[in-house]
């Protein structure tokens, strides 16, 4: 697939040029012609959008906390936060790039609104690619590799913006300050309006009974952003309706009445649009109960692909139990137990866009394992069109 624009690299050739060898690519950054809108159009947009996608499914997948403590936020709420996250992200890009381009001639450089705009939304490339981890939510602290983008931005300036090598250092300085104030405003204005928005949902415990607990980017490792152009590809066909989630009432018809001796007490849909869909019902036997879930995450569940393809992971693990997340037979996998509460979590994507997790307290992680394997995989599969 070429997302590229007349007079732009396709998305994926920019991506590994700036990140692999920025110094040689500058200059050709600088020699294209291409006006901002195209570059907000066929570079900002799609990358931009990895972080907020990233945290909402991770959200969704995994949950968030520490140890055996954890929470999962609403649907609604995580929803909210993703969208006015990825809002604040494209409304920085061009609040920086008017910042650049104001400071530029500070620091004997040269004013140039479409240089400015280039530099901030090529530079930020490494910060944008690390949301990713942001699928993990343990492993969100990754992110850290987006600092790379700082020197993105210091070896871009002297050739998009005209600013002397030797003054290039303060002038990215004096820029990430500012830049450093608008991220506290934007995650100020973010917690405001989801709040507004998204209150009355707010955060749903993981378990309604129990609560529980390829670039050479440096300091990560290798990534292989080929993998952003098939997440490109799987989100643009679910934005322009080639394909759709599938229905709620079908995933519900693939959970069974019964689960070895657990009985099935009670059956719950969600709809979200092209967000996607979720079945999900209740298993009792005893004073044991876990809930099996269903989801179809649409297009969204590229974000997952690509985590896949990045080789995440994470584990820990105590006297008490463990948990980790990984990837096992190409799809990502989730699994945690705790030896006191007797409860637990296993799930796993299946086809990089459907998710099916077991989670709530039973007699063993076998038990939770054997409610996942209940769901006919290929069955799922065919009802995706």
């Amino acid at each position: 697939m070429d997302n590229g624009i007349a007079g732009q690299k396709p998305i994926v050739e920019r991506v590994k040029a700036i990140l692999l060898k920025p110094k040689e690519e500058w200059p050709v950054i600088a020699a294209e012609t291409t006006p901002p809108g195209a570059v907000l159009k066929g570079y900002v947009l799609p990358l931009a959008a990895i972080g907020p996608l990233a945290a909402l499914v991770g959200g969704q997948l995994f949950g968030y906390g520490a140890l055996f403590v954890r929470y999962r936020p609403g649907l609604v709420t995580g929803l909210t936060t993703a969208i006015v996250s990825y809002v604040m992200a494209l409304i920085g890009v061009f609040v920086l790039a008017w910042i650049t381009n104001f400071l530029a001639p500070k620091f004997s450089g040269t004013a140039n609104k479409a240089g400015a705009f280039k530099l901030v939304a090529c530079s930020m490339t490494a910060g944008w690619v690390a949301g990713v981890f942001s699928l993990v939510p343990a492993l969100s602290v990754l992110g850290i590799v987006g600092l790379y983008s700082l020197y993105l931005f210091y070896a871009g300036a002297p050739v998009l913006m005209k600013v002397p090598e030797d003054k290039a250092v303060g002038f990215t300085a004096v820029t990430v300050v500012c830049a450093l104030v608008l991220g506290i405003l934007a995650s100020a204005l973010t917690a405001s309006m989801v709040g507004l928005f998204a209150a009355p949902a707010m955060f749903s415990p993981a378990d309604h009974e129990r609560v529980e607990g390829s670039v050479s980017v440096p300091g990560v490792g290798t990534v292989d952003v080929g993998k952003l152009d098939a997440m490109n590809k799987q989100l643009e066909d679910a934005a322009n309706g080639k394909t759709k989630a599938v229905a709620a009432d079908s995933l519900k018809g693939l959970l069974p009445e019964a689960i070895g001796p657990y009985a099935r007490t009670a059956l719950e849909t969600v709809g979200a649009g092209p967000m996607g869909t979720s079945a999900q019902a209740k298993y009792t036997a005893g004073d044991r109960s876990f809930t099996l879930r269903v989801a179809d995450l649409h297009g969204l569940g590229a974000i997952a692909g690509m985590g896949a393809a990045m080789g995440v992971e994470q584990s820990r693990e105590d006297a008490d139990g463990y948990e980790k997340t990984g990837t096992v037979d190409g799809q990502m996998q989730t699994e945690a137990w705790n030896n006191s509460s007797q409860s637990g979590k296993f799930g796993h994507m299946v086809g990089n866009r459907f998710l099916v997790e077991a989670e709530g307290s039973a007699g063993s992680i076998d038990e939770l394992k054997s409610a996942v394997a209940s769901i006919d995989t290929g069955n799922l599969e065919n009802l995706a069109e």
